[in-house]
């Protein structure tokens, strides 16, 4: 059983855990990892990469239905799931090994099993219930992540309601699926089946899908997927699940109060997530949880000294891209770095991976207008892009929120192909603090799609030249 002392050890190896023990040691600190499941974390193994993987399998069968729009002709194109799925698999691990030789080259020691806090400075790691090592260290860096949240009586079961997890990994591809919550990931598992030929419904409990979005964004997507032949049902409930032996028939209320049914060979529940705080060792320390979330300050630190929380059991926005920033946060803190900059979650852009894409930073122009600020709003289509009609992806809108006084930009809203690429561009000028004289000067090479960013910009400021 090792007995070692480090200055930093962190709980958990996702995108958050593993990037916090690289910048550590790149620090000159002594630190372990301990991962009780697989490095890389859910992102790289259950979420983030995987589903990328099975998404463009699903873009490639979209552009071979449409085979005849580009000149091209093929008769009985046809797919396998187990080879859709292996590739996946396949991706996921290539980077799970990259993972574990990042760590070995920053000389992080990886302990394999589930840590907890037994005393002050004092981390215990268990191997299918026996002790395997007693870890001292200065500082803890917790990085557990989160799970699948799940509706009460109507728990997944692996077979016939499923998590992300089974989503992600199907024996046979499904006639037909139900999936409950229109959020990212929701609406990612939605695209993915539709395109692959299932007949898809969404149940949203709030009055439109994508709620995090701008509004005027969702109704776009809401458009294109009815087009795409998804049933949408906003403001509507889910009350109750029978599960048969190949069919499960959900209960539904609607906004006026009334009731419908929908029967789905598979369910995807897809309604939130929990943060694992459980097992952790925090009871009797000054780590305080708030609806399974743990409480932290700008400086990713919790009430209990030289002990830290980051990523999604950190609260949110929930993305792999928020956790690895704050795990360098809490590494450069640890480590007493001069000039670390706390967080700012209003400048961390969302994406949506389904089709059409959609990828969002900053203020929506409903939010903004709450906060009493006066606006201007620029708007371009994709159908004013020659780019965009080039590549056959004539549908999309590119919106732009400013500050109607000072031309600081507050916001940018994207639907379409690509945009989850083309939305750094303002990401990147919210964080120069850019007004909208910086960007009408910037010259975007043409043709692109990008071109479309600066044309939003333009009409905003009534000089735009395309539309």
């Amino acid at each position: 059983m090792a007995d070692e002392s480090y200055d930093v050890v962190v709980i958990g190896g996702g995108p958050g855990g593993y990037p916090a023990a690289i910048r550590s040691h790149q620090l000159g600190l002594r630190v372990a990892l301990v991962e009780r499941e697989h490095l890389g974390g859910i992102c790289l193994n259950w979420g983030c990469i995987p589903t990328k993987a099975l998404l463009r399998s699903s873009e490639v069968a979209h552009i071979l239905d449409r085979l005849g729009d580009y000149g091209f002709s093929a008769k009985e194109v046809t797919f396998e799931i187990a080879d859709i799925v292996k590739r996946s698999r396949k991706v996921a691990k290539r980077l799970n090994t990259g993972v574990k030789s990042l760590l070995k080259k920053n000389q992080v020691d990886v302990f394999d099993g589930h840590a907890r806090l037994v005393a002050a400075g004092r981390v215990q790691v268990d191997k299918d219930g026996a002790e395997v090592a007693q870890l001292s260290a200065r500082n803890v860096i917790l990085a557990t992540g989160a799970r699948a949240r799940s509706l009460p009586g109507m728990e997944p079961d692996g077979k016939i309601i499923w998590t992300y997890k089974e989503a992600m990994v199907p024996e046979t591809m499904p006639g037909s699926i139900l999936v409950v919550g229109s959020g990212a990931i929701g609406m990612e598992f939605a695209s993915f089946y539709r395109d692959l030929g299932a007949a898809v419904t969404v149940v949203e409990a709030l009055p439109r899908i994508l709620p995090v979005e701008d509004e005027e964004i969702s109704r776009l997507a809401h458009k294109q997927f009815e087009r795409q032949g998804i049933t949408l049902h906003a403001g509507a409930t889910l009350q109750s699940l029978d599960v048969g032996d190949a069919l499960a028939t959900a209960t539904i209320a609607d906004a006026a109060g009334g009731t419908f049914s929908v029967e789905a060979e598979r369910v995807i529940m897809a309604v939130g997530i929990a943060g694992n705080v459980e097992e952790l060792g925090l009871e009797g320390t000054g780590v305080e949880i708030d609806k399974s979330h743990i409480v932290t300050n700008q400086w990713c630190e919790t009430g209990e000294a030289g002990v830290y929380a980051i990523g999604d059991v950190a609260g949110p926005p929930w993305l792999a891209h928020k956790a690895t920033h704050e795990g360098v946060i809490a590494a450069e803190r640890i480590a007493g770095v001069a000039g670390v900059h706390p967080i700012d979650t209003s400048r961390i852009p969302g994406c949506t991976y389904c089709r059409p894409q959609i990828a969002s930073v900053g203020l929506t122009e409903a939010a903004a207008k709450e906060k009493g600020i006066e606006v201007r709003v620029g708007r371009f289509p994709f159908v004013g892009n020659g780019k965009a009609i080039a590549l056959g992806e004539s549908d999309g809108l590119v919106k732009t929120v400013f500050d109607a006084g000072t031309g600081e930009l507050l916001g940018a809203h994207m639907i379409g192909a690509e945009v989850t690429e083309l939305i750094h561009g303002f990401v990147v000028a919210m964080n120069l603090e850019t007004t909208e004289a910086e960007l009408m000067q910037t010259i975007f090479a043409h043709p692109t799609l990008s071109e479309m960013m600066h044309e939003s910009v333009l009409q905003a400021w009534d000089r735009a030249i395309h539309i």
